[in-house]
C-alpha cells in the first residue's frame, strides 16, 4: 500500500508541473499542417484564365457526365490500380461519396439485391478500434453495427467469414485497408483474397474499402491490395467499392473524392447520381489533374514530401512514450504505424477516459476516449487515438510528455484504489 501511495504522489507531482505551464495544445483530429497544405499551393494557380477546356469539354458548362472528367478518372484509376472505366470522380470528401453509395443501396439495393436494403434491417461489419465517422455515418443511415477486431494484417477475416456466412442481414464490411485509422495496420494480400472470395449468406454482400491513406507511407511503403480485381478473380466482380480522396494529398477542404468498382457498378452508381446531379465540379477536377501530373514524381512525389514533414512527428510520439512509459507494457502499449495519420494507444489499466480528462485539464486536447468504438463507448476503457500530424514536432513532443504523465497518474490512481 505504501508503494502505491508513493507512486501516486510522484505521478501527481509530475502532472501538476505540466498543469502549471498553462499549455494549449490539440491532438484531437487528424488534420494536415499548414506546411503540408503549402506543398499544394500551386494548385491555386494550376489553371489560368484561358484554361477553360479539358478532354474536349468546356469546364464552365454543364456537359461532361457524372462520372467525372476522363483525365481525372484516368489519374485516380492509376492511383487505385484500376482502369479509368472503373472510376467515378466526385467532389470533395470520399465520406460523402460513401454516404451516397450506401444511401442508394438502402433505397434500391446494389447489383444482385432483391430490393432496397432498408427493408431488411441491414447490418454492417466494422473494425475496432476504427474510424468514428464511419460509425456515425452508418448509424445515421440506420445500419446495425457488428464489430470485429483489427489485427496487424487487417480485419479479423475469420470473424468476418463466420458472421457473413451466418446472417443474410449482414450486407457488407466497411474498413480502412491501408494504414488504418487509428492503428496504421495494412491488410495482407492473403486476408484481402479471403475477403474477396468468401461465401456469404447475403448474395449482395459488399466490401466497402475506404482507402483514404493508400499513398500515405512514412517511409518504405506497404504493399497495397486492389480489391476490384481480386473480387473479379474470385467470381464476385461486383463485390467491392474502393474509395479514396485527395483530402490529405492536396487540400483537406477543397479536394476530390473518388471510388473504384466494376464497370457494371460504375453504371449503377452513375445512373443514380445522374438523377440528382448534372455532374461534379469539373474546374476542381481539372486543377487537380494539371497540378498532380506536373508535380515532380506525381502523386508519389508529393506524398514523399508530405512524409518528410509527418514522419518526425510519429517518431516523436514513439520516442517520448518509450522514454516516459517504458516498452514493457506496464503503463501502455501503442502502434508504430508505417503510414497514415494516427497511432493507437492502449492503456494497460482501464483508465483511458481519465487520461483524456487529465490531459484536458493540463491544456492538451486528445481524441475522446471511446471515439474509436461505435457509440463512443470502448467497453475496456483503454484505447486513445493519437493524432500528431497538425502541430509542429516540438508541440507533439510536449503533448506526448503530458499524455505520458496523465497515463502514469491515472494508472497510479487506479492501482491505489485497487490496493
Amino acid at each position: 500500500m505504501a508503494g502505491a501511495t508513493t507512486d501516486l504522489a510522484a505521478a501527481r507531482a509530475a502532472y501538476d508541473a505540466f498543469v502549471a505551464r498553462g499549455l494549449t495544445l490539440d491532438l484531437q483530429r487528424g488534420q494536415p499542417s499548414d506546411a503540408d497544405f503549402d506543398l499544394s499551393n500551386g494548385l491555386l494557380a494550376a489553371l489560368g484564365p484561358s484554361d477553360v477546356t479539358m478532354d474536349g469539354l468546356d469546364l464552365r458548362n454543364y456537359p461532361g457526365g457524372v462520372a467525372g472528367l476522363p483525365s481525372a478518372r484516368a489519374l485516380f484509376g492509376r492511383y487505385l490500380g484500376v482502369d479509368a472505366a472503373n472510376v467515378v470522380v466526385w467532389n470533395n470528401s470520399s465520406l460523402e461519396l460513401q454516404g451516397l453509395v450506401l444511401t442508394f443501396a438502402l433505397l434500391h439495393g446494389v447489383r444482385g439485391s432483391q430490393g432496397g436494403w432498408v427493408h431488411e434491417r441491414p447490418k454492417m461489419i466494422v473494425t475496432v478500434p476504427g474510424y468514428d465517422r464511419h460509425f456515425g455515418m452508418l448509424t445515421a443511415l440506420g445500419f446495425e453495427l457488428v464489430v470485429v477486431d483489427m489485427r496487424p494484417d487487417g480485419p479479423d477475416v475469420d470473424a468476418i467469414t463466420a458472421l457473413a456466412a451466418s446472417d443474410p442481414a449482414i450486407k457488407g464490411v466497411l474498413f480502412v485497408p491501408t494504414y488504418s485509422n487509428p492503428g496504421g495496420e495494412t491488410i495482407s494480400a492473403d486476408a484481402a483474397r479471403r475477403l474477396a472470395g468468401m461465401p456469404t449468406a447475403a448474395p449482395d454482400f459488399t466490401i466497402f474499402a475506404d482507402d483514404a491513406y493508400r499513398a500515405h507511407a512514412l517511409g518504405e511503403p506497404d504493399a497495397t491490395v486492389e480489391f476490384v480485381g481480386l473480387c473479379a478473380e474470385a467470381g464476385f466482380p461486383d463485390r467491392a467499392f474502393v474509395f479514396g480522396s485527395t483530402s490529405k494529398v492536396t487540400f483537406a477542404g477543397a479536394g476530390l473524392g473518388f471510388v473504384a468498382s466494376s464497370v457494371a457498378n460504375v453504371a449503377w452508381l452513375t445512373g443514380w447520381l445522374a438523377a440528382q446531379s448534372i455532374g461534379p465540379n469539373k474546374v476542381e477536377q481539372a486543377r487537380h489533374v494539371r497540378f498532380l501530373e506536373a508535380y515532380p514524381g506525381g502523386i508519389d512525389g508529393l506524398m514523399r514530401a508530405h512524409a518528410t514533414l509527418i514522419a518526425p512527428k510519429f517518431a516523436a510520439v514513439d520516442e517520448v512514450l518509450s522514454a516516459e512509459l517504458g516498452t514493457d507494457g506496464a503503463y501502455a502499449t501503442w502502434t508504430t504505424p508505417r503510414g497514415g495519420y494516427f497511432s493507437s494507444l492502449f492503456t494497460t489499466a482501464p483508465v483511458a477516459a481519465r487520461v483524456v480528462e487529465l490531459a484536458k485539464a493540463a491544456g492538451v486536447v486528445l481524441t475522446p476516449a471511446g471515439a474509436t468504438y461505435p457509440g463512443g463507448a470502448d467497453p475496456a476503457n483503454r484505447n486513445i487515438r493519437i493524432a500528431p500530424t497538425r502541430p509542429p514536432v516540438a508541440e507533439v513532443r510536449t503533448a506526448m510528455q503530458v499524455a505520458a504523465a496523465c497515463i502514469r497518474l491515472a494508472t497510479a490512481e487506479y492501482r491505489t484504489a485497487q490496493a
